[in-house]
């Protein structure tokens, strides 16, 4: 297990891809930054997985719903070794392997195509059921976002994890209350998300997703938590730690400008964890 500075500079490096991979004028970074922490601790110290074999049948299965935050995924895979550092560089270019949604078709290790949200707990679902049926014991990571939550196919998957019992299950929510058209709250409200959870039949936990104890705290309790699926709210900030990108909608999905990019990666700060891309 490594340590929570060890973690605090993998999240900082993952940051950093994201601004340099969406300053190409690309991209969906807010949302992205704030989910580097939990995909900091999924990769590097939590999912048991092989990147040298990445079909391997017992490794566990990360399901990112949101797909549009792809760049945090690919960081994370470049940085563990799915592919070269230097691929980053090709993301949403023409014929290339990293797509603005992450294609299982095209990239070893992306368990699911995602894009159109609200899928991804049910696609969870069925690998859970299937390790189940199977006595295999890996476990299964879901994403999603806060604004999927206004799908009623997510309350449908909500039901079917809850009714198997489907305790080799997370549903992680980065809860950052702001979807493209603006505040979740004003757009669909969808509070109170945990008490819906645990109505459900869910172990829930609140936490702050950007606080690496409290991450691992939550995902250990998942681990030994029998009898239900686990939902992790977990309470982020969009564009975490870039000024003029916290709290605002607009950078949902607007990529920054050369001089934005460069203000972004001033206040992340830098890292020890390998090179950088550009800057």
């Amino acid at each position: 297990m490594k340590s929570h500075s060890e973690m605090k500079e993998i999240a900082t490096r993952l940051k950093r891809d994201i601004i340099q991979l969406t300053s190409a004028n690309t991209g969906h970074p807010g949302g992205a930054i704030g989910a580097a922490e939990i995909v900091a601790e999924l990769y590097f110290n939590r999912l048991k997985h092989d990147p040298s074999n990445p079909f391997w049948e017992d490794r566990d299965r990360f399901i990112l719903s949101n797909g549009h935050i792809c760049t945090v995924l690919y960081s994370a895979m470049a940085r563990s070794g799915y592919f070269e550092v230097e691929e980053l560089k090709t993301f949403r270019k023409v014929n290339s392997r990293l797509q603005g949604h992450p294609s299982r078709h095209d990239l070893p290790g992306i368990e699911t195509a995602s894009g159109p949200l609200g899928q991804g707990l049910s696609i969870a679902n069925g690998i859970a059921l299937s390790n189940k049926l199977r006595n295999n014991n890996s476990k299964v990571y879901c994403l999603v976002g806060d604004g999927e939550l206004q799908e009623g196919q997510i309350w449908e998957a909500a039901m079917t994890s809850a009714h198997y019992q489907l305790d080799n299950l997370v549903l992680i929510i980065n809860w950052n209350d702001i979807q493209i058209d603006g505040h979740v709250k004003d757009v669909m409200n969808i509070e109170p998300i945990a008490d819906k959870f645990k109505s459900f039949g869910w172990n829930t936990i609140e936490i702050d997703g950007h606080n690496i104890s409290e991450i691992q705290s939550a995902l250990d309790t998942f681990e030994i938590n029998n009898g239900s699926p686990t939902a992790i709210i977990a309470r982020t900030v969009l564009g975490n730690g870039v000024s003029y990108m916290e709290h605002e909608a607009i950078w949902h999905g607007k990529a920054p400008s050369s001089e934005e990019a460069k203000q972004a990666l001033e206040e992340i700060g830098t890292s020890t964890f390998e090179s950088d891309l550009i800057y």
